[in-house]
């Protein structure tokens, strides 16, 4: 059974979500602060956080900056749950390192779908033929510890929805991928939803941790008005 976080100060939505996960088999916790989810976090080991951006004290996006910060917790997955939902709200949220984004007010059917679909892909297993260690080019990615290796750089730790992007492209090296089919075939969402700043989002993070110079990638290419290779 799958255990969740969810943080945020306005208890009524706080609640609804907590309702909403138990109904559906989840284990919940609760925190009203960002400070106190970071006290949680010190004693319970969730497998996904929801987490509110707009708290007093403490912010949700430094919340996750600092989760992304702690080895403990650089791979645990985070979806903000937040009133702010203009664009540039939405990368800055990816960009601190959330794996998902929604706007309130929001569907509960639509968070549930994308609680499940960042659970998939977080603790799926290996399929019996993945190797452990794949290789595309000057890449090597091990799927045991979500880290990166290139020729200048070593042990360079991915989030899930980082690694799940990166192995998907390097499985398919030469092959372009529209942000479109990288939202169905890497987040598993239905046709025509889920916003494609996710994707953008989540390609400027890998550049950021991956590349010897972000803007003009090597490793992670951009192939215009099309989509992202990795090259041969």
């Amino acid at each position: 059974m799958s255990e969740i976080l969810v943080v945020d100060d306005d208890r009524d939505v706080a609640q609804t979500v907590e309702l909403a996960l138990r109904r559906r088999g989840f284990k919940v916790a609760m925190a009203n602060s960002g400070v106190e989810a970071l006290k949680v976090l010190r004693r319970y080991d969730p497998d996904l956080v929801i987490l509110d951006v707009l708290m007093p004290g403490m912010s949700g996006l430094e919340v996750c900056r600092r989760l992304r910060s702690d080895p403990k917790t650089t791979t645990l997955p985070i979806i903000f749950l937040t009133a702010r939902g203009q664009e540039r709200d939405r990368i800055e949220g990816l960009r601190a390192g959330a794996d998902d984004y929604l706007s309130k007010p929001f569907n509960l059917e639509e968070l549930l779908l994308r609680v499940n679909a960042v659970l998939r892909r977080s603790q799926k297993e290996p399929e019996g033929e993945q190797p452990q260690v794949l290789v595309a080019g000057q890449l090597e990615l091990d799927s045991r510890t979500f880290e990166v290796t290139t020729p200048v750089k070593s042990g360079i730790l991915l989030t899930p929805t980082e690694f799940d992007l990166l192995y998907h492209l390097m499985s398919h090296v030469g092959q372009v991928f529209s942000s479109d089919r990288l939202l169905q075939e890497v987040w598993d969402f239905p046709y025509d939803t889920g916003s494609t700043d996710l994707v953008r989002a989540h390609i400027k993070n890998l550049r950021e941790k991956i590349e010897p110079n972000p803007r003009a990638p090597v490793y992670l290419k951009t192939v215009p008005r099309h989509g992202y290779t990795v090259p041969q």
